[in-house]
């Protein structure tokens, strides 16, 4: 089960969930940059195999069009055209056999490639 955060700005129809797992992975990275500005940037992008992909960085700049969520001390940060494709989606850090990643399970998702970092809407 994946936890919910709003958005500072309180808009309910556009809140992004983030796991525990996912605080823990960002709060480490954090820590080893030895930077406690720094917030996981999650954007969508033309490409991928189907048609967007998702990209993770991190980022201690916020820009004019950056939506910020907070929970457990971290925070994502999303600038507006991604949060349009990303609303209501939940991120999460999975550790398997493929490696350890962020995913992200995305209801405005229509379908999704095979690995999971590019969809289509």
């Amino acid at each position: 089960m994946v936890d919910r955060i709003e958005t500072i700005s309180h808009e309910e129809h556009a809140a992004i969930g983030l796991s525990d797992a996912a605080i823990r992975r960002i709060a480490t990275l954090r820590d080893q940059d030895g930077d406690d500005d720094l917030m996981l940037r999650v954007t969508v992008s033309g490409g991928g195999c189907s048609g967007f992909q998702y990209g993770f960085s991190l980022d201690d700049q916020r820009n004019d069009d950056d939506h910020l969520f907070e929970r457990g001390g971290v925070t994502v940060v999303v600038d507006d055209v991604s949060l349009g494709l990303l609303a209501g989606a939940e991120i999460d850090f999975v550790e398997d056999l493929m490696g350890s990643y962020f995913a992200v399970r995305n209801p405005n998702a229509a379908s999704t490639c095979g690995c999971g970092t590019s969809f289509s809407v």
